[in-house]
Parts: structure tokens; sequence; C-alpha cells
């Protein structure tokens, strides 16, 4: 098996002087960023995590990114052996002073979220026509 496939989930230590009012480990979620001229999209694996239980917040220039699972054991089963550990998935990005704050969209679906920053009109490569003298 590659290296590749081999990657663990990183868990994150809380924040000093933060404390969590809920008891699950925190983990930080793998993203591909992909920039293109209009804007920029962050996928974010997140399983576990539906439409009710993701909070994004942009604070100054910081998105953050917050996931909450709520694993449910089926009824009348007691977990055996576990290989995949149930947390909460947390993330923050510095974003750049050209993304239009007003206009981020966010879906998630399948626990995959997107993320799209679109880059404000005046930011954006534009042409510039040349004239003849």
């Amino acid at each position: 098996m590659s290296d590749e496939l081999q990657i663990q989930k990183q868990e994150v230590e809380p924040d000093e002087g933060v404390e969590r009012t809920r008891a699950s480990r925190v983990y930080v979620p793998r993203v591909d960023i992909y920039s293109e001229e209009e804007g920029v999209t962050i996928v974010a694996d997140m399983p576990g995590v539906d439409e009710n239980n993701v909070d994004i917040l942009l604070e100054k220039d910081v998105l953050t990114i917050s996931g909450f699972v709520t694993s449910e054991e089926p009824e009348g089963f007691d977990l055996s052996y576990n290989e995949y550990g149930v947390g909460d998935f947390r993330r923050s990005f510095t974003l750049m002073e050209e993304i239009a704050r007003d206009k981020i969209e966010a879906s998630i679906s399948n626990g995959v979220l997107r993320v799209y920053l679109p880059k404000a009109p005046e930011s954006q490569a534009r042409k510039i026509a040349v004239q003849a003298g």
C-alpha cells in the first residue's frame, strides 16, 4: 500500500485557555484548494457531518470551518472494534484581501464540504486594450 493511502487523521490540540463543551476528539479535515480566475474553492472531507452540524465563521480575515459528528451506534449492537476514530472537525484559513466576503457560498453532500470564495470584481484579472498611438 502506498504512503498516500496510509494517511491517518490528524487530531487537533485545543487552543490554550479554550475549554470545549463537547467531550469528543477534534480532527483537522483534509482539504483540496482549487484556484481559478473568478475565485477559490475549498473542498473538505468531513465524514459524518451534515448541513445541520457544520458551522462556517468569517471573522476579520480568518475563515473557520467546524463540523460536529453525532455518532449513533445501531440499536442492540455494541462496538467490538473501531478503526475509524469518531470526532469533530475544525480548520481555519486566512483569506487574501481580494475575496468578496459577502458572496461566499457553501454546500455539503455526503460528508464533503465545498466552500466557494469568489474574488471581488476589482481584483479579477482583466485584459487591457492597447490602442495605436
